[in-house]
């Protein structure tokens, strides 16, 4: 990435991006992101293999962290929409070095997430295909278990959909609301059907909180349960092309909201369905299967056609708050120009873009051989599940930091702006540090294995490590004005009942 001295530093109003959405816009791009379809058809049979089919009760103690962390996100938002937002709002309370680490797993996430997700995306088309009884092409299988041809199948979506981010925010709303539309229909109407059509009995003890076997399932439970939530914040990527800052929160809470329901509503759905054995034996395909069990052809298909959707959907909104992250810290100096450059008529980071889906692509095709997809989507989930637990817990830190003299102001500011994000950062950061160590010891050696305890440990400690040595890069290699207190755009000013905006975090 090209160098930049602090007088060449692009500014703000240089990357100014076109405001075109509106609330509606934002919950799509959400909702997109976090995938629900993705997260019911892949997540929850993983999830209700690991904590034994209690998922209804982990997954409401997960949201509750969550809904924590969107207060904090909704709280700095108000007074300061950027569109790096936990780069800058850490950055900006507690320390620089912090709010880069922030930035950083947030692009290497969602890099890794586009990796990935385009294999299952690959995966969903030969599926798809296989359906409509087409198993080769010119003497080539059509195996949805070939990761090889998933990965190039999923390239070329990723793609496409990279380019439809690039002629705007706006654009990829208007296509992505279609598609959300569908797969809402579908999975209302699947898995309310399969409540009155499962044989296996309604149990109160999968609402249970306390009915976990060990410490450690109680953990890795809910750090998958956090990863299917992942995504909602994606609406704050893209504030500064809304109309009203407002509508980042609204739109953050409603899609947080309605994915629980639906999150709730397919749990429950598939413990009436299948049993605790089953569901995890299908955890890969398990929507699908709910299909086949409940409907014959083609009506059974429109489980896996929904699938499919929600993969290539994910994967545009996954491309859209990424590449805003990087122009965020292209413009503060800790990356490089050429991430700031947006294209000349539709007013987008379209060069970012483009980086950023030749990473993914290039990452989807090293990860061919480490192991078999489902293993593959497993590890990743448990490797960026531990690095969301940690920058959301550092975003709840930063408002609690900021607003700390709320703590005067009466019970429910108190409650709203320091105690309840405070909280919720100290639950995920013990969460991911617990599992980090309980990953680490359950293996005796380490292994270049998706299923081996100290490589899934390995990868979020060196993507840390990663973003330590390039933080070290911005401030004293780039001389970034990011670590000399010019942090992101000048803040908004607080609510004059607030007083002043605090002073910017000085670098150490």
């Amino acid at each position: 990435m090209p160098e930049m001295s602090a007088d060449a530093a692009p500014s703000a109003s240089t990357t100014k991006l076109p405001q075109v959405l509106g609330p509606v816009d934002g919950a799509v791009i959400a909702m997109s992101n976090t995938a629900p379809t993705m997260s019911i058809g892949i997540g929850m049979g993983v999830i209700a293999g690991i904590v034994d089919g209690r998922t209804p009760a982990i997954v409401l103690l997960a949201f509750l962290p969550i809904l924590g962390i969107a207060s904090a996100y909704a709280r700095l938002n108000r007074v300061e929409r950027n569109l790096g937002n936990g780069y800058v709002w850490v950055g900006r309370a507690l320390s620089p070095f912090l709010g880069f680490q922030v930035g950083w797993i947030q692009i290497v996430g969602s890099t890794l997430y586009l990796a990935y997700g385009s294999q299952v995306c690959g995966s969903m088309l030969l599926r798809f295909a296989n359906e409509a009884h087409l198993r080769s092409v010119f003497g080539l299988a059509l195996d949805p278990l070939s990761i090889s041809l998933s990965t190039v199948l999923g390239v070329l979506v990723l793609l496409l959909v990279s380019y439809a981010a690039i002629r705007g925010a706006d654009v990829a709303a208007r296509f992505q609301t279609y598609l959300i539309v569908f797969e809402y229909a579908v999975l209302l109407g699947f898995c309310g059907y399969a409540l009155f059509a499962g044989h296996h009995a309604f149990s109160l003890g999968w609402f249970n909180p306390f009915g976990f076997d060990s410490v450690s399932v109680l953990a890795a439970g809910l750090v998958v349960s956090v990863y299917i939530f992942w995504g909602w914040d994606s609406v704050f990527a893209v504030t500064e092309e809304t109309r009203d800052p407002r509508d980042a929160a609204r739109a953050g809470y409603s899609s947080l909201f309605l994915m629980l329901g639906m999150f709730l509503l397919a749990a429950v759905s598939f413990g009436r369905m299948f049993s605790v054995p089953e569901m995890a034996a299908h955890a890969p395909q398990l929507l699908p299967y709910l299909g086949q069990r409940l409907a014959s052809e083609p009506l059974a298909a429109l489980p896996l056609l929904a699938l499919l959707c929600s993969s290539v959907a994910s994967l545009q909104a996954g491309v859209l708050p990424v590449a805003r992250n990087t122009l965020a810290m292209g413009r503060d100096q800790t990356l490089g120009r050429i991430w700031t450059r947006l294209h000349p008529r539709y007013a987008t980071p379209a060069i970012g873009t483009l980086l950023v889906t030749g990473i993914a692509a290039t990452l989807a095709s090293l990860a061919i051989g480490i192991g078999t997809l489902n293993q593959v989507v497993a590890a990743a989930a448990t490797s960026i599940g531990t690095l969301v637990s940690l920058y959301y817990a550092l975003c709840g830190l930063a408002c609690a930091v900021r607003f700390a003299d709320r703590l005067r102001a009466g019970v429910l500011p108190a409650l709203r702006d320091v105690v309840i994000p405070a909280l919720s950062a100290v639950v995920l950061l013990t969460l991911g540090g617990y599992l980090t160590y309980h990953n680490w010891t359950t293996s005796p050696s380490f292994a270049l294995d998706a299923t081996n305890g100290r490589f899934l440990a390995s990868v979020p400690v060196a993507i840390l490590v990663a973003g330590l040595c390039f933080s070290a890069w911005a401030k004293w290699g780039r001389r970034a004005a990011f670590f000399r207190g010019a942090i992101g755009e000048t803040p908004a000013g607080l609510d004059p009942a607030e007083g002043p905006a605090p002073a910017p975090a000085q670098a150490g």
